[in-house]
């Protein structure tokens, strides 16, 4: 089966890669290349079967996740954060001030390319979400919930550091971004407007 062999490869590609960003310029390269394998031959073919595979016993259970928040996302993010835990705090991202613990903006870093990072990134998340569609409906149906999320989330982001900081914060913003599209890659064809903005 070709189709499934090419939509799985794909998702499981965007696995392992969710993964280099928390150790970006950590790593040797060989460990990159380690890791990657370790979860698309263990990893990622176990946990895709138990979801969408044919008598996977979470998709028995009635487990849906559409288009991967689980699959992918919550595998790739739990992999990100064991390597990150291991390769500790990047250099000079903590700093103590006042004998507390201070967050710092790593520096040389580019909002407006990342803002496009991001839209690309959203744009993107269409052809994500939108692969498994059956027909026009639900085609419709997921790039609305996929529209919908990520806008309240971004909106959320940004008053919430307004109100919290004075000012809103373009990259929590765009952080929200990120949060609402992963969050509604699950159930974005079973979702409606309503749903789709409270998953937002």
């Amino acid at each position: 089966d070709w189709s499934s062999f090419v939509f799985q490869l794909v998702f499981c590609a965007t696995c392992a890669t969710i993964v280099s960003g928390a150790m970006a310029e950590r790593t040797k390269f060989s460990a990159y290349c380690i890791y990657s394998g370790i979860i698309s031959l263990c990893i990622y073919p176990i946990e895709a079967g138990w979801a969408w595979g044919d008598g996977g016993w979470l998709a028995n259970l009635g487990f849906i996740d559409f288009a991967g928040s689980c699959v992918i996302h919550m595998a790739g993010g739990v992999c990100a954060l064991l390597g990150a835990i291991f390769l500790g705090p990047r250099i000079g991202k903590y700093t103590k001030k006042n004998g507390k613990k201070v967050s710092n903006a790593i520096p040389a870093h580019n909002l407006p390319i990342g803002a496009l990072g991001v839209f690309i990134l959203w744009f993107g998340w269409y052809g994500f979400n939108g692969a498994a569609a059956t027909d026009t409906m639900q085609l419709s149906q997921i790039f609305a919930t996929t529209t919908i999320a990520p806008a309240v989330a971004t909106v959320t982001a940004m008053l919430y550091t307004w109100i919290r900081n004075g000012k809103p914060d373009v990259s929590m913003s765009l952080n929200g971004s990120l949060a609402g599209l992963v969050a509604i890659t699950a159930g974005c064809s079973n979702v409606d407007a309503i749903g789709a903005f409270i998953i937002g």
